[in-house]
């Protein structure tokens, strides 16, 4: 696992120093134990979670700058892409965010097991996070694989400051979806900064993130509840 983490890494531009790789290997060492007796992950196997989840994470750091950067991750699931941002990079202050009690014992418990007392694990549901102190006090969002764009910028941009963003982790094929988030965009205080195609480091594979700044104030009223936020999409 070494091996492909420094040489992905360093594909991508990015030292990864010996408490990030040792790092990496609790993670992953937790990660393959938890999934035995919880649906954490279909991807398995150093080489397959080193690329797919770890690199793939990673590769979100030359899109922004997070040095330094409080980052929140909606629905962080096994912890991707929050927790490889954190490992690699120190200086990150991250926040996760999951509805499911069992994931968020999972991230509180790896996060222990890496001495991050710094990482913060919260088990809420996005719209209603969104309306507590936590509203507008991230430099970041970021989300992997959690909803089509237009209700996941609901539950992400009313977290992030003015002048922050929202990076989504999409398909290449997603044209189509990032066409029809436009209008929730707009309403939410954002705008399409760009759309970044990148390979992930060791596969074929080409993944996409979506930059949306954030220009203004979200408006009062959002997020709506999650039911209504499905039923009637902006």
């Amino acid at each position: 696992m070494r091996e492909i983490l420094i040489n992905g890494a360093q594909s991508l531009g990015i030292e990864l120093d010996e408490n990030a790789l040792k790092s990496f290997e609790i993670y992953y060492q937790l990660l393959e134990e938890t999934n035995k007796v919880m649906n954490l992950t279909a991807i398995t196997g150093e080489q397959d979670v080193a690329k797919l989840h770890f690199l793939d994470s990673i590769a979100l750091m030359k899109i922004v700058d997070f040095t330094d950067a409080a980052v929140i991750d909606i629905g962080s699931g096994a912890g991707f892409p929050g927790f490889p941002i954190a490992i690699a990079d120190h200086s990150v202050k991250l926040t996760t965010l999951d509805a499911q009690q069992k994931r968020i014992g999972f991230l509180t418990k790896t996060a222990a097991a890496l001495g991050r007392e710094d990482i913060t694990c919260i088990h809420a549901r996005a719209e209603e996070a969104a309306l507590t102190q936590l509203r507008e006090s991230f430099d970041f969002a970021v989300s992997r694989a959690v909803a089509r764009l237009n209700i996941l910028c609901e539950l992400c941009l009313p977290f992030v400051k003015t002048g922050g963003a929202m990076l989504a982790m999409k398909s290449v094929d997603s044209e189509e979806e990032i066409d029809q988030a436009k209008n929730a965009i707009k309403t939410l205080g954002g705008k399409i900064e760009r759309v970044v195609d990148y390979p992930v480091a060791g596969t074929d594979i080409v993944h996409r993130a979506v930059v949306i700044r954030k220009n203004g104030k979200t408006p009062k009223g959002y997020p709506r509840r999650f039911a209504k936020i499905q039923k009637t999409p902006l």
